[in-house]
């Protein structure tokens, strides 16, 4: 007969939740990486805390007003004329609230991880297009990233980078990365037969067929992939917060932690904002220049033109 052991107790904590063989190896990787390999990793954090130190210097240098009114130019120029006023009364409710700098820390940190994750991630598309072996090594990999608790990637992000942007950046990196290796790789595999053999009858190389005819066949679903991408960064914002991140998700957390629902509501909103903001930016990336500021003032002008 099982005997119920006292809740919160030692002995119990350890019955319960002690490592397997598995995690006992694992934990004998990361203390072997901690003890070989922390050179590698002090050079990463200097690399990775760099890049967020120019992209956070890069996004604040402009007052928030003329920074407000870039976006919304890029977003009429892009997308239309609404989304320029949202996305001016967004980012004004933003400064409002007294939220302008998490916001700037927030945007830093998800360009920088989807940043790195495209870099990471387009090339190894690529390749998983080309090679069909390299496929078969990935698809497994790309399947854990995406079935694996956000929480799980925080722990060893802390035990190899301490607590801090860094570590957030690398999980955020390895929970945003699969979309963009999957799209890029389903996009060129999805290149018409008759396109490649075009391509192949007037002479291309391997490399001018995957810049001129396969890229350029790909690049709605490729950018989708992108956007995705940049999505699941903004949502790692809160998680990444719980290991010092910072930001926005730093504002939802502490109205989570002091039960205070109107600062939790406030962080929440600026989140909202932001992330219609880069969902709407990066979507234009896929239009064919239709919906363009330059291709709407075209159309005008064709209606007043005599015949």
């Amino acid at each position: 007969m099982l005997q119920a052991l006292p809740f919160g107790s030692a002995y119990g904590f350890a019955a319960v939740h002690q490592a397997g063989a598995l995690g006992l190896a694992v934990d004998a990787a990361v203390v072997w990486l901690l003890t070989y390999a922390q050179g590698l990793f002090d050079v990463v954090n200097a690399g990775v805390m760099a890049l967020v130190a120019f992209a956070e210097t890069l996004l604040a240098a402009p007052a928030p007003w003329s920074f407000a009114l870039i976006v919304a130019g890029l977003g009429l120029w892009r997308v239309s004329g609404g989304f320029a006023l949202f996305a001016l009364l967004g980012l004004n409710l933003v400064l409002a609230m007294g939220l302008w700098d998490p916001m700037i820390s927030t945007l830093a940190l998800v360009l920088t991880a989807s940043f790195l994750a495209l870099l990471i991630g387009l090339p190894l598309g690529v390749l998983s297009a080309r090679l069909q072996s390299v496929w078969r090594l990935l698809r497994p990999c790309l399947d854990l990233m995406q079935t694996m608790p956000a929480f799980v990637y925080l722990i060893p992000a802390v035990m190899l980078f301490s607590t801090g942007a860094v570590p957030a950046i690398i999980a955020t990196l390895v929970f945003a990365m699969p979309p963009v290796v999957r799209l890029t790789q389903l996009g060129i595999r999805q290149v018409p037969l008759d396109l490649m053999e075009a391509g192949r009858a007037f002479g291309c190389s391997e490399l001018q067929l995957l810049w001129k005819v396969q890229m350029p066949s790909a690049l709605p679903t490729v950018m989708s992939g992108v956007n995705q991408t940049i999505m699941l960064a903004l949502s790692m914002v809160v998680i990444a917060s719980m290991i010092g991140g910072g930001g926005l998700g730093d504002v939802v957390l502490r109205g989570i932690q002091q039960l205070d629902v109107g600062l939790g509501f406030e962080g929440g909103i600026a989140v909202v904002i932001l992330a219609v903001i880069l969902d709407r930016l990066s979507q234009s990336l896929m239009l064919e220049g239709e919906r363009t500021l330059e291709a709407r003032s075209r159309r005008w002008r064709s209606l007043w033109r005599t015949p």
